[in-house]
């Protein structure tokens, strides 16, 4: 549909691509916080950001090396690391209000306005590039593209309340909080179409969509995801959240943006990095289990 209406391949992957990945975040989390579970609307954005990086990245690293060539995604690789740090100072003191989820909104709105300048401005791009092959490759009339829209956001948004529904229950069946359920079960759950477009792109050689598809979902899930569950239901952060949960999410968007911004020459992220990333997240999980129901 972007393409129909004219707009530019760079912009429909800056955008359309990375951030649509991210509607699942964003609709279960909003059902979370507006039931009164924001424990899981919370863990669902940082846990999906963890899986993006160490699951997604990792896999899709082990499978083929990822090469940074898009300019513009190495200028968003610094922007995801401090809105990362704005995060965690947010939860620092024990809270999320709704003044904190404003500015959360409001950087957002900065960074779309940002990433549309930057598309229209920018005509040549790897990201671009990409984009433009895969729309070629893949012609839609636009009947079929309304339908597939449509569908998918009725399936979207049934689909996320019957897993809110699903985790709300086991919660409680197993009696562990909200959080823990958000951080694993309903975080991988709702990074599996990151998780599916990555693994397709990068075996068409499509590397930059993957690692797009990342940058844009955590950029999401960070200031959209979280802005509007504390927009819906402001919230008291447990301290774990901060120690454990977005520890880990700042010291794996520390290592993408150094691995991937490519100080010295072309940034990348090899196998063997790959596989540190994805032991990364089976170490997380596996502690998160353990810590939970005992060895």
């Amino acid at each position: 549909m972007a393409r129909y209406f004219g707009m530019p391949s760079l912009l429909i992957g800056m955008l359309v691509v990375g951030f649509g990945t991210s509607a699942p975040e964003m609709v279960v989390s909003a059902f979370a916080a507006s039931q009164g579970n924001p424990g899981l609307a919370l863990g669902n954005a940082y846990g999906s950001n963890i899986a993006n990086i160490a699951l997604i990245l990792g896999l899709t690293a082990l499978i083929s090396p990822v090469a940074v060539h898009s300019q513009v995604l190495r200028k968003e690789l610094p922007i995801l690391t401090a809105v990362t740090a704005l995060a965690a100072y947010q939860i620092w003191d024990g809270e999320l209000t709704r003044a904190d989820a404003l500015v959360l909104l409001g950087v957002f709105g900065g960074l779309m306005a940002w990433t549309i300048w930057q598309g229209l401005r920018r005509r040549a791009d790897a990201l671009g590039s990409e984009i433009e092959q895969e729309l070629e490759a893949h012609v839609m009339t636009a009947g079929r593209a309304v339908f597939w829209l449509v569908t998918g956001l009725i399936l979207l948004i049934v689909s996320s309340r019957i897993l809110v529904w699903g985790a709300v229950e086991i919660a409680h069946g197993f009696g562990v909080s909200d959080l823990i359920i958000g951080l694993t079960i309903v975080a991988l759950g709702t990074s599996l179409p990151e998780l599916a477009s990555s693994v397709i792109a990068i075996h068409k050689g499509e590397q930059e969509i993957a690692l797009g598809n990342v940058i844009g979902s955590n950029l999401f899930n960070t200031l959209t995801v979280v802005g509007i569950a504390g927009m819906i239901h402001p919230m008291a952060v447990a301290p774990e959240v901060f120690s454990r949960d977005m520890l880990v999410v700042a010291v794996l968007t520390v290592s993408l943006f150094v691995v991937g911004y490519g100080f010295r020459g072309l940034g990348r992220i090899n196998r063997f990095e790959g596989a540190a990333l994805l032991a990364c997240y089976i170490g997380y999980t596996a502690y998160l289990v353990t810590s939970t129901f005992g060895p």
